[in-house]
């Protein structure tokens, strides 16, 4: 195998280089599908995915009374993105996105046999600016594995499969040009060193973005001082490589200090390589702490509003590491870990199993996370965990009279009850409960110290997406400098920072992701098929 010719040369096999792959097939194009992976690890980010997704005015939003529109969802995602004046070809994805979500995305995705929870969540509610001003945070059943399972199956019984040629463990190092356009890439077949070349009408770009790159993360950092010590849970292999392997073709690639990272992670306990971080969904009954015992403020770190902030602000903090304090009850009601792994019951569709742990708490999820991590804490007594939090640190960084005066003033406040709560978290868990999806998952306020056992969770700044990328058309056509396309040559989903080299500006409303490489996959397909 030393070159290969197509109609298309995919260069990524993730869940956007799949809805490619797929759309292409439907056109009556070959296509040749180019990932540096093997074949059992198909699917890239994706396979680990949560399977949250951001759609607009959809049956199930009705079903549950959610007046929504892609007028309202386009005023939020503008409050959101903080776009730049000129930011044309971003704000043009934006615009799609709201417009073709439901059609494109929900109703397409069902059609193909898939599923989404029978309930939408409300996440990235804003802080200081707006965020979603009604809930649309829809989960698929099978979470992100079962999408890329599903199309890799859709891929194999394909009536043109005999179309589509696989090529795995194959590290593309270089785009070919021939006259004007591109024409294909050339590569190395990593386990034998064997040089080879692909050659196709269209190439198309679909190599995820820089965050599994700490270095790159760090490079683009603009929170103000890049952290010392950040975790990966990104895809190592998502190392913005291809993004310079573009720029040195001509193409534009911006707005890469756009990303979207999580403020609670923890080393993995089975990590598959260097940094590899757990991203935790922070709980919201948690008191957030800073490093010696203290609580973060003035205004208290809560999750599910603005998580953009949240990381500028745990990144400008003084040590590289925050912590939560909570209590047993709280955990199992509100704890949960982003992605498939630690979702099974999600996963794998067991809607038993999924609604006995989260009426009466995933207390199994717990356990486990207690037995597999050192940074998952639990004690009888304050005075105990602070202890185990010290050795940890490896250092007296924790002072048991900052732990005992913040959680006894938090404890004293919810006791006087709801219509004397003075403390912004408690007001905020107040609004959280009022949407009865969000209620199921958010606990009723109680006195931390008379529900034990205690719980201290070391958190860490994690990386996850990035939000800029290579800029495209609405086409999904990569732009030059003089803001025309490059003849043969296509970028796709986090590559193209989800539409346009930065869709979601500053910050995302949240599930804009998996949606967003299927919208800019069939938008490439659209164009290639016009060809």
């Amino acid at each position: 195998m030393s070159d290969c010719r197509s109609d298309i040369v995919v260069i990524g096999a993730g869940i956007a280089g799949l809805v490619a792959a797929h759309e292409c097939l439907e056109r009556g194009k070959s296509v040749t599908l180019v990932d540096r992976h093997d074949e059992t690890n198909v699917g890239g980010l994706a396979r680990t995915a949560f399977g949250g997704m951001a759609l607009i005015d959809t049956p199930v939003q009705r079903r549950m009374g959610v007046k929504d529109s892609p007028a309202l969802a386009l005023a939020d995602w503008h409050s959101f993105a903080d776009f730049p004046d000129d930011d044309a070809w971003p704000k043009s994805w934006a615009n799609a996105y709201v417009e073709q979500s439901a059609e494109r995305v929900y109703h397409w995705l069902r059609d193909k046999g898939l599923r989404f929870m029978p309930a939408v969540n409300w996440v990235e509610r804003g802080n200081f600016v707006p965020g979603n001003s009604v809930p649309r945070y829809h989960i698929l059943w099978g979470t992100g594995l079962g999408l890329v399972k599903r199309f890799v199956e859709l891929l194999a019984v394909h009536p043109n499969a005999d179309n589509l040629r696989y090529v795995f463990g194959c590290r593309v190092s270089d785009l070919i040009e021939e006259g004007d356009r591109i024409s294909g890439c050339r590569g190395e077949i990593e386990g034998t060193g064997e040089q080879v070349e692909f050659f196709g009408e269209q190439t198309v770009v679909a190599t995820g973005g820089i965050n599994g790159n700490l270095q790159k993360v760090r490079d683009n950092w603009y929170w103000g001082n890049p952290p010392v010590d950040i975790l990966n849970g990104s895809h190592p292999f998502c190392d913005g490589y291809m993004h310079d392997v573009v720029k040195g073709k001509g193409g534009i690639v911006t707005h890469l200090e756009n990303m979207w990272n999580y403020a609670a992670g923890i080393p993995h306990p089975f990590p598959q390589f260097d940094g590899h971080g757990l991203s935790l969904i922070p709980c919201k009954s948690a008191l957030w702490l800073d490093h010696s015992g203290k609580r973060i403020g003035p205004e208290p770190l809560i999750t599910g509003f603005d998580t953009n902030d949240m990381c500028g602000r745990l990144s400008a903090m003084e040590k590289p590491w925050s912590w939560q304090i909570l209590n047993w009850r709280i955990a199992a009601r509100e704890f949960a870990i982003s992605g498939a792994e630690h979702n099974p019951h999600i996963r794998d569709s067991r809607t038993f199993s999924f609604l006995r742990e989260t009426l009466l708490g995933n207390h199994r999820l717990v356990r486990q996370m207690q037995e597999e991590s050192d940074h998952f804490i639990v004690a009888d007594t304050l005075a105990e965990l602070v202890q185990q939090m010290n050795a940890l640190d490896g250092d007296d960084f924790v002072k048991l009279n900052n732990v005992e005066r913040v959680v006894r003033e938090f404890d004293d406040n919810v006791r006087r009850g709801p219509g004397q709560w003075n403390d912004d978290q408690l007001r905020r868990i107040q609004h959280a409960r009022a949407w009865r999806s969000d209620r199921l998952r958010t606990c009723k306020p109680k006195p931390l110290l008379d529900h034990g056992p205690l719980i201290a969770m070391k958190l860490r700044l994690i990386t996850r997406k990035s939000l800029g990328g290579i800029q495209t058309d609405l086409q999904s056509r990569v732009l030059g400098a003089d803001g025309q396309p490059i003849p043969g040559l296509y970028a796709i989903g986090e590559a193209a920072g989800f539409g346009g080299g930065g869709a979601s500006g500053r910050r995302s409303l949240e599930g804009t992701f998996l949606s967003g490489c299927i919208l800019t996959a069939r938008a490439a397909a659209d164009a290639i098929g016009q060809v």
